[in-house]
């Protein structure tokens, strides 16, 4: 016996009845956001590897250590998109998007990090992406969150919360880093080896760190908001502005920081105690620099992301009530005759039945295990076919789901019938009642 095939570790496979729940989420994502006007847009899963190298940073974790990266028949090397914001960028530029026009686009898809996996982080990961592009004042970056804010009301999600903070622009965040060098430089001895490592390349990166031995360190460091431009601070102060009119709780966080040279003023994080240390559901940020960066016009942007691994953990955690995907309606077919009925009828009821599905027994069996299959569907009719029904030219309906008797119905009244009973009882398929 040959050994079985194996999954590679960190990309997991989902399943029914867990799509129905994933279904759902992206349902709704792609209804919250075609509703604010973004259109969605569909982008390779492969890019050049120079993309992330310029974009994210040649001294990231994730270009370090995270990224699939090969090298492909003409010796290019190539990477696996570790995240979606540089594709965008880059199909933008490609595509002449970004002469003198503005855009609200989102996209979807599988990204790929090499990280050890552990509950809400895995190999291959999920994500719902969002980007403005050409709009440069705080009205967009307040859209971005009241968006997502309508997104969790939708979905029924109370326990979250949002900070929100601003980085400025480049000069004053050149600023603040020779301060905070300074401070961490004067506190060395406190300092791991990856923030050490990190005073030299990107030492705003050291306020991220979870390494609880240097919490109070990091605690004490300037805070970002007091070394902010004029511009930059009336830009956060609209923010907050807009935000507070729209009912929106917010809490600025000082220590929310966008370690890439190319983040400019607004980031936000929508962060939940649910998930255990995995707490950052949704994240976004202004990157005013990244389309210059990436050899565009200057641009001004804004986007955020969303987990979607963490969401349907999230949604499961909340209790979130999901689509039933059971059928509505169960054909059973007893006898030769009958089975080949079986599928013609089926075509009609669903001519005659959309939004509702209609599973036709397969496989043959006896009319008590056909029935058994119906039940265990969670169908809330069977429709019985047998060679008497067949000759009067009518089906025997039988309800699943309730005491009432079966009834014979003839073909060509089933789907009215049937329309009458799925739409106007008000039951949810597949409840007993």
């Amino acid at each position: 016996m040959s050994a079985k095939v194996r999954p590679i570790r960190g990309m997991n496979d989902v399943l029914p009845p867990d799509t129905g729940r994933w279904q759902h989420l992206e349902d709704t994502v792609r209804d919250v956001l075609e509703s604010y006007g973004y259109r969605q847009m569909r982008l390779p899963l492969l890019e050049y590897t120079e993309l992330f190298r310029r974009s994210i940073g040649e001294v990231t974790d994730i270009v370090e250590k995270e990224m699939y990266t090969f090298e492909d028949r003409n010796g290019d090397s190539l990477t696996l998109r570790p995240e979606a914001t540089a594709g965008v960028v880059r199909a933008a530029i490609s595509n002449g998007l970004l002469h003198n026009q503005r855009h609200r686009l989102w996209t979807t898809g599988p990204m790929f990090r090499y990280e050890r996996p552990q509950k809400g982080r895995y190999r291959q990961f999920h994500q719902i992406d969002v980007e403005a592009l050409g709009y440069p004042g705080p009205d967009i970056d307040a859209e971005m969150i009241l968006m997502s804010a309508r997104l969790w009301r939708r979905l029924g999600i109370r326990r979250i919360r949002l900070q929100i903070n601003s980085l400025g622009t480049p000069a004053s965040r050149g600023h603040y880093r020779e301060v905070l060098v300074e401070y961490f430089r004067a506190h060395r001895d406190r300092l791991d080896e990856d923030s050490i490592r990190r005073l030299d390349t990107n030492p705003m990166r050291i306020l991220d760190s979870k390494n609880a031995g240097m919490e109070d360190v990091v605690a004490g460091a300037p805070d970002i908001t007091e070394h902010l431009d004029d511009e930059s601070a009336a830009h956060f102060a609209e923010l907050q502005r807009i935000l507070s009119a729209a009912g929106v709780d917010y809490t600025v966080n000082p220590r929310l920081v966008r370690g890439l040279d190319y983040y400019t003023r607004t980031v936000f994080e929508w962060v939940t105690d649910a998930l255990g240390a995995q707490g950052a559901v949704c994240s976004g940020g202004r990157y005013d620099g990244l389309v210059e960066h990436l050899g565009g016009a200057p641009t001004p942007a804004i986007g955020w992301a969303l987990g979607m691994e963490r969401l349907v953990a999230l949604f499961e955690e909340e209790g979130g009530a999901e689509p039933d995907s059971a059928p509505a309606v169960y054909v059973v077919a007893v006898g030769e005759t009958a089975a080949a009925t079986a599928f013609a009828l089926a075509e009609r009821l669903r001519d005659g039945l959309p939004g509702h599905a209609v599973e036709v027994n397969a496989g043959g069996g006896s009319f008590k295990s056909q029935l058994k299959r119906a039940d265990r569907s969670g169908a809330r009719y069977a429709v019985v076919l047998g060679e008497n029904e067949i000759a009067a030219g009518e089906a025997g309906l039988k309800p699943l789901r309730t005491d009432e008797p079966q009834r014979s119905v003839a073909f060509d009244e089933l789907a009215a019938v049937l329309a009458e009973r799925l739409d106007g009882d008000g039951t949810r398929q597949g409840e007993k009642v």
